[in-house]
């Protein structure tokens, strides 16, 4: 993830999401993993024991997932969602494609979810779009080759 001054460009809504995810994490997953641990140690044998080996890979995701969290909401720096008129990180972009209108959110690197068209302002399309304004066309490499993006609409 790029990090500009050492901050991770984000909306509210995404540091939002992150910061409910860890506490999912922090308060329901880690006690639950604990408590299946104590259960698979009580039954015995630990070293042929699957359920004890089932949640202590459990444990080490969560935990991972935990330092990952921590570390991006640390250094997350939301985005204002200023009116510009130009493309930035929060906002919504149309672009015509191909005789086709489409929408995509820009958004930081660790809220980006292509599915729902949100879209990293680090990815190929994201990068190219950011500081553009509307009428401009942009060139992006895809796997199906070049393809030109005219800037529609900008929506904060």
């Amino acid at each position: 993830m790029d990090k500009t001054n050492n901050n991770l460009l984000m909306t509210q809504e995404g540091l939002d999401n992150l910061k409910k995810e860890l506490k999912e994490l922090t308060e329901v997953k880690r006690p639950e993993i604990a408590k299946r641990i104590q259960e698979a140690r009580e039954m015995g044998d630990i070293s042929e024991n699957s359920e004890y080996d089932s949640a202590k890979q459990e444990q080490a995701y969560v935990e991972g997932r935990i330092t990952e969290l921590e570390d991006i909401i640390k250094n997350a720096k939301v985005t204002e969602s200023v009116k510009k008129d130009y493309i930035d990180v929060g906002c919504k972009v149309t672009v015509h494609i191909d005789s086709v209108d489409d929408t995509f959110h820009i958004v930081g690197a660790p809220e980006a979810d292509p599915i729902a068209k949100k879209v990293s302002n680090e990815s190929p399309l994201g990068s190219a779009l950011v500081g553009k304004r509307v009428g401009d066309k942009i060139e992006v490499e895809a796997p199906v080759g070049k393809l030109i993006y005219t800037v529609v609409k900008i929506e904060y």
